[in-house]
């Protein structure tokens, strides 16, 4: 800090887990909270819906239109007339994820549930049906993994911190394995890469167990002391010969049968796999399925062994959003069914922490839907997004450095404190002060509407009595409350049988099958015979936007080279594509334009194109969702990114 500003940042080097690394994305943060295009006072629209022109109005008088339209919405059409659209925005328990930042306003109007289902819902479903929650291994103890997986992660680009614990692996002897559709720069760095089909990953899990079986390496007395369903699931396993598991993947029989023996025989071997391969429709069914491997192997008896996919369910705050507010029932609206159910019984499209109109599917229709003259729109934002574009009241909104926050991160074992460290620049409020200047104008006077920041969080933190509030202010950071290593399990699973279930009562009651099986994304179940588009697409992560945050700066779009497609060189020939060209890349839904990059990182039949490019900042004003499906997931409504047939010619 100099002066009441803040000119540097760094990475906190004595915290166990980040060691005072940031990423590319967040090493420039202090100049994106100074950009140009920041919103800083509160906007009324004057020109058509997306058009992005607006005028500068007081908070009083923004206030006062927002207070008054609500009213009458509610008053003639009934609170779930309002749909609360929020994202996870910087996963802030206070500023927004635990819904203390607002859910406790609508739930006094009567508003509609939001599902936020965008992101790792359907894995969630599915690990829980196996193991009884998403929680698993601690991630520092990949470092006495012997062997890794690393499933459907690009380490380095998305969760790099991790990366240190599996080069201390490494130099202890560890094989590390990537298993993506993509060559990603964390594939190069493992020993081994299997270039998966996009949608098979089932398939695969089931036929690294069949090369184990063989082996007869599976952990009997585990299997017998801390896992039900064992014969239904063995029966199971063994449809999946090696061989088979090539066809549907395309991984080759050989490399199958390589890394299931490994499997077999190297204790403890820890999986990392992150959300992007569970957005498909078969993507809950595959979290079920890998996290089955490690209850045949007895892996949850090691450190180092087991699954990590997220470690939010080991947090045990206390997260009260207060639905006894609710005046009524209310029905729920799903994230990321926004264009079908954005219908004419909305009056209201709330929007925060979040930026539908370039990170959520069928964005076309999207569009179309908020441009409805009679659906009253606002959008709390720092930059002029797409969304913003589609405003009827734009409400200016703090960042990290200027609003106070208690994390944890679904990466880590760590709650971590974030103290304002400068003022909020122009009219910025936080979420919290939005909401409580709100319910003082609307006359509500239900005192959990009006907590202060720091009740917020020692309400918060009723669930871990050896984390206080002063603690966390005064050191920035605490381990949650377990073991050094920490083993989770080792006192059974909480699943109805307290053991690992192979068998599910529970999902046979939910329609699913009862026994952990492969279910094929719809790409991978449509015979290229009944295609009307050729090609799989993937979105995967970019190295320098988070989602579409940060998509707007200059430097980070100068790094990201602009929107681009990889497309392998057997399907770039056919279609007269060549590098470094604009291309179509067009299904039913839509179409985005983005430059060819011919490479052998993507298989025949499959391309990829990085997610997070702002659509008004891309030629011809769309992204890659502009083509993806509102479909759903196997499981818990999620969305099916990954599980999209598209053709591409060139632009």
């Amino acid at each position: 800090m100099r002066d009441g500003q803040a000119v540097s940042l760094r990475g906190n080097r004595e915290h166990p887990y980040t060691r005072g690394a940031l990423c590319v994305k967040v090493n420039r943060y202090l100049e994106y909270t100074k950009a140009d295009d920041r919103i800083l006072h509160p906007l009324r629209r004057v020109g058509p819906k997306g058009s992005g022109r607006f005028e500068r109005i007081s908070w009083d008088e923004a206030l006062s239109v927002i207070a008054d339209r609500l009213d009458e919405i509610v008053r003639e059409h009934g609170g779930e007339a309002i749909w609360p659209y929020q994202g996870t925005g910087t996963l802030g328990f206070i500023q927004g994820e635990s819904g203390f930042a607002g859910r406790r306003f609508w739930n006094a109007l009567g508003a509609s549930r939001h599902d936020l289902d965008i992101c790792s819902v359907a894995g969630n479903d599915g690990l829980r049906l196996t193991n009884g929650t998403p929680a698993g291994m601690d991630p520092e103890t990949f470092a006495q993994s012997k062997l890794i997986l690393l499933w459907g992660t690009n380490t380095l680009t998305s969760g790099h911190h991790l990366w240190k614990f599996i080069q201390d692996a490494k130099a202890n002897g560890a094989h590390v394995v990537a298993i993506d559709p993509i060559r990603t720069r964390t594939a190069d760095q493992a020993d081994t890469y299997l270039p998966i089909r996009p949608g098979t990953d089932g398939a695969l899990a089931l036929g690294l167990l069949n090369v184990v079986l063989e082996e007869g390496a599976e952990d009997t007395a585990y299997l017998e002391e801390h896992t039900s369903g064992w014969a239904e699931f063995k029966a199971e396993i063994l449809k999946y010969p090696a061989a088979r598991a090539a066809e549907i993947t395309g991984i080759a029989e050989e490399d199958i049968r390589a890394v299931g023996v490994r499997l077999a025989h190297t204790r403890p071997t820890g999986i990392r796999a992150t959300m992007g391969l569970q957005r498909h429709e078969g993507g809950g069914a595959a979290l079920r399925l890998i996290a089955c491997i490690p209850g045949v192997t007895g892996d949850w008896r090691h450190p180092g062994g087991g699954v990590a996919y997220s470690t939010s369910a080991h947090v045990p705050l206390n997260v009260d959003p207060h639905w006894e507010l609710l005046p009524a029932p209310v029905r729920t609206l799903t994230m990321t069914r926004l264009a079908d159910e954005l219908d004419k019984s909305v009056k209201c499209l709330w929007v925060y922490a979040a930026n539908p109109l370039g990170s959520t599917s069928d964005q076309n229709r999207i569009r179309t839907a908020m441009l409805r003259d009679d659906l009253f729109t606002v959008v709390m934002e720092q930059f002029p997004t797409d969304t913003v574009d589609y405003a009827d009241i734009v409400l200016p909104a703090t960042m990290q450095t200027e609003h106070m926050d208690l994390h944890h991160g679904y990466g880590h074992m760590y709650l971590v404190w974030n103290e304002p460290a400068v003022e909020a620049p122009g009219e910025a409020l936080s979420t919290t002060e939005t909401f409580r200047r709100l319910a003082r104008h609307m006359g509500l006077t239900e005192p959990s509407l009006h907590a202060s920041d720091l009740e917020i969080a020692e309400e918060l933190l009723t669930g871990t009595p050896h984390i206080t509030l002063e603690r966390l202010r005064k050191q920035g950071w605490a381990r949650l409350d377990v073991a050094e290593p920490f083993v989770p399990f080792t006192d059974g699973f909480p699943t109805p049988s307290g053991r690992l279930e192979f068998a599910s009562d529970q999902a046979e009651r939910d329609g699913l099958p009862r026994v952990a099986t492969y279910v094929p994304s719809f790409t991978a179940r449509t015979a290229p015979s009944d295609r009307a588009y050729p090609l799989t697409m993937i979105t995967p992560a970019s190295h320098t936007f988070l989602n579409t945050t940060f998509g707007n700066n200059p430097e980070l779009l100068r790094r990201s080279k602009g929107p681009r497609v990889m497309v392998n060189a057997a399907d770039a020939a056919p279609r007269g594509l060549v590098d470094g060209q604009p291309a179509r890349v067009f299904n039913h839904n839509g179409e985005f334009t983005a430059q060819v990059e011919i490479t052998d990182r993507v298989r025949p039949g499959v391309i990829a194109a990085p997610k997070g490019h702002w659509p008004k900042l891309s030629p011809g004003g769309s992204n890659p969702n502009a083509t993806v499906d509102a479909r759903n997931s196997d499981m818990g409504r999620g969305a099916v990114y990954h599980d999209n047939l598209v053709d591409i010619t060139p632009a």
